[in-house]
C-alpha cells in the first residue's frame, strides 16, 4: 500500500481526580523528508514522555518529517492562591538583567509593576493546579488514537498519489509505444543516412584505416539506434507498476527509477535526430518530472 509522508491528527483526552481535572491534546504533523525524524514536545512535568513516545512511533513509520506536540491544561478543586517562587525568582533576576543592559545603553526602562509580574504566566498559580500532571499512560491512549488517525490520512493520501502514479505510468507506456512506432517507421531514413555517410567516407578514405572506417560507421549506427532506450524505458514501467502493489515503503526505490526514466528519456531525446522523436522525448521528459513531483510525497 503506497502512503504519503503528509498528515495531520489531533485527539484530546481529559480526567477528573479529587485533586481537579485535566485535559490534553495530541497533535501530530507530517511532512515529507529523505529520512525519518521525529520531534516531540512535551510539558516538562511529564518528565521522559518525549522520548517513550518517539520510540513509539518509530514503529510505525519509517521515512516523513514528523512534528508531535502534547499540551495539557488542570484546573485545581480549590484552594488558596499561591506564588511559584522559582518561575517568581526566575522572571524578577530576567527583568534586573533587563534593567542593567538598558541603563549600559542609555535606554530608560520603567520599572515592571507588581500587577505585572502577577500577571505573567506561571508566577501566580491557584490550588494545586500546577501539581496536576497527566497520566502518561492516559496520554499515550490519547497518542496512539491520533497516530492511527494521522495514518488512516497518510494512507488517504497515499492512495490518491499511487492513482496519480498509475495514470502517468500509463501515459509513460503510451509515449514509449509512440517512440517505438516512430524509430521503426524511421529506420530507411537512418540507413540511407548511413549509406550517405559510408559514400562521403569511402570517398576521402585514401589511406585510412579501414578497421577504424568499420568503427566509425559503427558508432553512427549505434548512435540512431534506440531500441535499448525503448526497452529500458518499458522495463522501468513494470517495475514501477510492481513497486506501486508492494507493501512497505516504497519512496526510496521509486525515487531512483524516476531518475532511470529520466536518465533514458534524455538519451532517447540525443539519439532521435528526428522531429516527431523529439517532441515525444521532450513529452516523456515532462511527464517524468510531474512524477518525480509526486514521488517525493511517497513514504
Amino acid at each position: 500500500m503506497v502512503h504519503s509522508m503528509t498528515g495531520f491528527a489531533a485527539e484530546s483526552g481529559s480526567s477528573n481526580t479529587s485533586a481537579g481535572s485535566l485535559s490534553w491534546t495530541v497533535e501530530i504533523r507530517g511532512v515529507n523528508a529523505k529520512g525519518l525524524d521525529i520531534r516531540v514536545r512535551a510539558p516538562e512535568r511529564m518528565i521522559g514522555f518525549d522520548q517513550v513516545l518517539k520510540a513509539h512511533l518509530q514503529k510505525s513509520l519509517s521515512r516523513g518529517n514528523v512534528s508531535v506536540s502534547v499540551r495539557y491544561e488542570a484546573e485545581g478543586a480549590g484552594g488558596a492562591l499561591r506564588l511559584d517562587q522559582t518561575v517568581l525568582a526566575g522572571v524578577m533576576a530576567a527583568a534586573k538583567q533587563v534593567q542593567a543592559e538598558a541603563e549600559k545603553a542609555g535606554v530608560n526602562v520603567t520599572a515592571p509593576s507588581v500587577a505585572e509580574f502577577l500577571g505573567l504566566r506561571g508566577v501566580i498559580a491557584s490550588g494545586d493546579d500546577s501539581e496536576l500532571v497527566p497520566s502518561a499512560d492516559e496520554v499515550m491512549k490519547t497518542s496512539e488514537t491520533a497516530l492511527q488517525a494521522f495514518l488512516t490520512m497518510r494512507a488517504a493520501e497515499g492512495a490518491a498519489l499511487k492513482a496519480v502514479l498509475e495514470t502517468s505510468l500509463s501515459d509513460v507506456s503510451a509515449l514509449v509505444s509512440q517512440a517505438a512506432h516512430l524509430a521503426e517507421a524511421r529506420k530507411e531514413q537512418v540507413a540511407e543516412t548511413l549509406k550517405t555517410n559510408l559514400a562521403r567516407v569511402l570517398d576521402n578514405s585514401d589511406g585510412a584505416d579501414p578497421d577504424r572506417v568499420a568503427q566509425e560507421l559503427a558508432v553512427l549506427a549505434v548512435k540512431a539506434d534506440i531500441t535499448e532506450e525503448i526497452d529500458r524505458l518499458n522495463a522501468h514501467v513494470e517495475a514501477a507498476q510492481v513497486l506501486l502493489l508492494s507493501e512497505g515503503a516504497i519512496g526510496r526505490k521509486l525515487d531512483f527509477l524516476m531518475q532511470e526514466f529520466n536518465r533514458e528519456a534524455n538519451t532517447l531525446c540525443s539519439k532521435s535526430g528526428n522531429t516527431e522523436l523529439t517532441r515525444v522525448g521532450l513529452d516523456l521528459k515532462a511527464l517524468i518530472d510531474q512524477m518525480r513531483e509526486q514521488v517525493q510525497n511517497v513514504e
